[in-house]
């Protein structure tokens, strides 16, 4: 991914050295390393003690007590260079918003990106690095342990700057979600629809975020070129590593569609390249689509 002459965003916020604070919330939004989490808590649980147990938490990832300071860490080139890295993808996805919602007639609100270490709290509550990236409504803000990076790649198996980018894109979709009231509108269904049916809003909420991504890949290759040979096949190596069917196959040996929440992973790559393919922000909508 071409990436060094891009703009760095002025919305990105270090918190890397911060004291770790108690508290405890859920998060919203998404969240893809969280997610092998949240599948296991369901598999080994049940669905109502693994929420129970989730919320007690913290959503999907465990509060942390209030504790010493962190130790203070010797400098890490190759972890600054992430940070680095981070602003430019989120000064692209400004970019591609800004342009987007002008031709809906709105104005789009930037997002915050805060990058931490061990854990972090937000207007969702606490979170650690188990949660993963992830989006939080409360205060318009995306978090990030840049060590999920190393997860993306060693555990997931999908490595590649292209493959980094997208998990931001990503997040950045539920921003938009949030801005165009599809995050409000599916949250309104808790409760009034069976839980079978809220994961299927909750999927088509997540395909959404991943077609978003795919919209910002094709406006800011148009517009920078910052694709690579390679990069589109790393894009797509992430979505499918994350697929519902594909971490309940490698959790319990089976799976359960009626379970999903995120899409498996053929849904994934097919909304994410309609997005990368089109541009067309107009053709993403999951809520209404027949087929998935």
């Amino acid at each position: 991914m071409r990436w060094r002459q891009g703009r760095r965003s002025e919305n990105v916020e270090d918190r890397r050295g911060e004291r770790r604070a108690s508290g405890a919330g859920v998060r919203i939004g998404g969240g893809l390393g969280g997610i092998v989490v949240l599948l296991l808590a369901f598999v080994l649980l049940g669905p109502e003690q693994a929420m129970n147990l989730l919320q007690q938490n913290g959503g999907a990832g465990v509060g942390v007590g209030d504790g010493p300071a962190p130790a203070a860490t010797a400098p890490n080139p190759q972890e600054d260079q992430l940070v680095d890295f981070v602003s430019v993808v989120l000064g692209t996805t400004e970019d591609v918003w800004h342009e987007q919602f002008q031709r809906l007639g709105r104005q789009y609100r930037e997002p915050k990106l805060v990058i931490f270490r061990n854990a972090v709290e937000s207007a969702c509550g606490t979170a650690n690095s188990a949660v993963g990236p992830f989006y939080c409504p409360g205060d318009e803000t995306l978090y990030i342990d840049l060590s999920f990076y190393d997860e993306l790649k060693n555990r997931f198996g999908a490595p590649g700057d292209f493959a980094q980018a997208y998990v931001i894109a990503h997040e950045v979709g539920h921003h938009v979600q949030k801005l165009l009231g599809a995050t409000d509108y599916v949250h309104s269904m808790k409760g009034r629809v069976s839980e079978v049916e809220y994961n299927q809003y909750s999927v088509r909420l997540e395909l959404q975020a991943d077609f978003y991504a795919g919209v910002w890949a094709h406006h800011a290759d148009r517009a920078q070129q910052i694709l690579e040979n390679g990069d589109v096949a790393e894009a797509l190596g992430a979505a499918s590593a994350i697929g519902d069917d594909k971490l309940q196959k490698q959790a319990r040996g089976y799976v359960t569609p009626d379970s999903f929440t995120h899409g498996s992973s053929a849904q994934r790559v097919r909304w994410f390249k309609l997005g990368l393919q089109t541009g067309d922000i107009e053709q993403g909508d999951t809520f209404n689509a027949a087929a998935l």
